[in-house]
């Protein structure tokens, strides 16, 4: 079973991903890791995210075992994650190990911003996963105020509108909902209302078969 979830930045794709995959006993894998990794090794390089041939060679030599490290999810590396996402080499480099990632047996849930519509578009169950920008400001701000980062809520607001305006509208694997994908939509629900929504949702696409229906 391949569980697609997809959704702007901060709308809870990511936590919900990991809950939803210990619930059915499958793989996760938070695909957004994959580039604030290239992003954070383009930087070692002393490279910009906008240099496409260094976040290529970033993206080629990932070590994939740095994704487990927790300063990937440091709130500076989020606009160049975002950045180093927009360049379609980049992406074509990390292409194959998110599908056999997918392919995993008994199956495997991913979340990120093209995963049901380029990743794993035969996926069983697709999510949309988003939430009102300022909703999504004022919980990545409670994030990084709890990590010690002394960024203010607006800056995280202006931060997730450039991202989300960048991620609609690169010209390879744009941010959107896949025709087949169930929207669901956490403004006003916290985690455990999300959840137990996303998992009403996935037993119901799954259907009392558990086959997809």
């Amino acid at each position: 079973m391949i569980i697609a979830i997809d959704g702007p930045a901060a709308s809870g794709k990511g936590t919900l991903g990991k809950r939803i995959a210990a619930y059915y006993g499958l793989a996760h894998l938070d695909t957004g890791k994959l580039y604030r990794a290239v992003a954070r090794a383009t930087l070692a390089l002393g490279k910009s995210p906008t240099d496409a041939s260094a976040a290529l060679i970033a993206a080629k030599a990932l070590d994939l075992g740095t994704l487990a490290d927790p300063g990937l999810m440091d709130g500076k590396l989020g606009e160049a994650a975002s950045i180093v996402a927009s360049h379609p080499e980049v992406r074509e480099a990390l292409l194959a190990y998110q599908r056999a990632f997918a392919r995993r047996k008994p199956g495997a849930v991913l979340d990120g911003r093209d995963i049901g519509t380029v990743i794993c578009p035969d996926a069983d169950v697709k999510l949309f996963v988003t939430a009102a920008p300022e909703e999504r400001a004022r919980r990545r701000y409670r994030e990084l105020r709890e990590a010690g980062n002394g960024i203010s809520e607006a800056e995280v607001l202006a931060d997730i509108r450039r991202r989300d305006e960048r991620d609609k509208n690169r010209a390879t694997a744009p941010l959107a909902q896949a025709q087949d994908a169930v929207l669901l939509d956490t403004t006003n629900l916290d985690i455990d209302a999300a959840f137990k929504a996303a998992i009403d949702l996935v037993d119901a696409a799954m259907g009392p078969a558990g086959q997809a229906g």
